[in-house]
């Protein structure tokens, strides 16, 4: 049978710090945090999802790959491939029970749910007055078509995959025949209002935030409006202001992150306005335009956290 709550505990406290790197492939940015964690004394385990799952007979009642006979200390969700809904789930379920077991994981299943739906993410940053722009989520094309029908006439609207990441399958819609079959768009159709602003090229800012602070920034220019390095836009070092970050450190909180990396871009009217929240950033175009580790920055708050949760008193 599974251990109790407090058998766990008492098992993550009195065992030597592995850290499970959550990871689809080991990418520059696993092996650049598994450094940092090495430097730290900490040990980084990658770990699949896909190769996790449960077994109610078990000691602990989930299987997780590398940790056989022992908990993680901590579990860093760096990327988490795609899937099924069903395979997606159970990934989700193990990262929900790990949490339940007392792992600190970072970021956790809810956070990474409430990011990965962008629906979750418009509502709770509105909810919470963080500045964001407005948003629509539908499931037909005749609702899609009513809400285009009725808001173009004060400019475009975006339209963009409920799940999606580096700007694939952005598409602008002007009219109501620029809107795409039900297919395309996995039957979900979520518009939001575009707020950017066209002079020599579009402009916004990236912010990367952990643990209530922001780490760095970068501003991304392109001459499209699609501006993710991925799909062209180039880093720039960028110089932010107290409400911009504030609004990062807010947003990143309104989803209930550890860490983050916050799009925002500045409107017609200069009012800083927060597009996205990713609750499992890249930070390769970050680490261009600044001086900062930041794999060495991510860890070290890791093992803070892990700290302050153990008691172990400083980290390591």
């Amino acid at each position: 049978m599974p251990h109790s709550p407090d058998a766990v505990a008492a098992d993550i406290a009195g065992s030597s710090c592995a850290v499970a790197l959550v990871v689809d492939r080991p990418d520059w940015h696993a092996r650049e945090f598994a450094k940092a964690l090495t430097g730290l004394g900490a040990r980084a385990i990658p770990v699949t999802l896909t190769s996790c799952g449960f077994d109610t007979q078990s000691r602990f009642g989930v299987t997780i790959a590398g940790f056989e006979n022992s908990l993680p200390s901590a579990v860093l969700v760096r990327s988490m491939s795609g899937g099924s809904f069903e395979a997606v789930t159970l990934r989700l379920g193990v990262l929900h029970a790990l949490r339940d077991l007392g792992v600190l994981v970072v970021n956790d299943a809810r956070a990474i749910e409430r990011c990965v739906d962008k629906s979750t993410t418009s509502f709770l940053l509105a909810r919470a007055g963080i500045a964001t722009p407005t948003t629509w989520a539908v499931e037909t094309r005749e609702a899609a078509a009513a809400i285009v029908r009725r808001e173009v006439a004060a400019g475009p609207l975006v339209l963009k995959p409920l799940f999606g990441s580096q700007g694939r399958g952005l598409r602008l819609i002007r009219a109501e025949r620029d809107l795409p079959d039900p297919a395309t768009v996995r039957g979900v159709y979520y518009l939001q209002r575009y707020v950017g602003v066209e002079r020599d090229g579009v402009r916004d800012f990236r912010l990367l935030v952990s643990r209530g602070r922001v780490v760095t920034a970068m501003m991304r220019h392109s001459a499209s409006w699609v501006t993710n390095v991925k799909r062209g836009g180039r880093p720039v070092a960028a110089v932010i202001d107290g409400a911009m970050r504030s609004l990062a450190v807010a947003a990143t909180a309104a989803v209930g992150a550890d860490f983050a990396g916050v799009d925002i871009v500045h409107d017609a009217g200069g009012r800083a306005t927060v597009l996205e929240v990713n609750s499992m950033p890249a930070w390769s175009g970050l680490q261009k335009v600044t001086s900062a580790n930041i794999a060495g920055v991510l860890a070290a708050d890791l093992m803070e956290a892990l700290c302050a949760r153990t008691g172990r008193g400083a980290a390591v």
